[in-house]
């Protein structure tokens, strides 16, 4: 079964954010219910690739000042979270509690997280995925509360020297 990033971004939102693992449980709980089969590991690539476009953020739990020990998966910048068929049974199904993280609290670690990412791009001279960054920066600003005019001027003057 296949999930797109704002459906990846609505099961997190449910939860008000989810562990990489607790969403791999989620998403194969829901695979399940639609006939396929129960396998955890199929979504990591997905829930990656969501992380990687910006529809997923994965905040440090130092940054969350929250209950847990591993990253926390919350709905990014670039998701307009929607509920996949049957997710609404998920919080009666896992023992997952919810969450409540403000996307200004985390807004810095995912500012800085942003930024490795940019200049990552640029170093690479990646123009696919400087245009992606650039798309992505104008809505991390009103997600987050932050200003990232800076990093969207270097990835702007990285797309014109190409």
């Amino acid at each position: 079964m296949e999930f797109t990033g704002d459906e990846l971004a609505g099961v997190v939102d449910l939860f008000g954010g989810l562990t990489h693992d607790e969403l791999s449980e989620a998403l194969a709980e829901l695979a399940y219910r639609q006939g396929e089969g129960y396998d955890a590991s199929a979504f990591e690539d997905p829930i990656d690739e969501a992380i990687k476009a910006y529809y997923l953020v994965a905040v440090d739990p130092d940054a969350l000042g929250a209950a847990v020990t591993e990253p926390l998966l919350l709905a990014g910048p670039l998701a307009f979270p929607t509920l996949p068929t049957d997710a609404r049974d998920l919080p009666h199904i896992l023992d997952v509690e919810t969450r409540t993280v403000s996307t200004e609290v985390v807004g810095p670690a995912v500012v800085e997280m942003f930024r490795e990412d940019a200049m990552a791009a640029i170093e690479a001279d990646d123009t696919e995925r400087i245009d992606t960054l650039l798309d992505a920066s104008y809505e991390l600003e009103p997600w987050a509360g932050v200003t990232v005019e800076g990093i969207r001027e270097e990835l702007a003057g990285a797309t014109q020297t190409n």
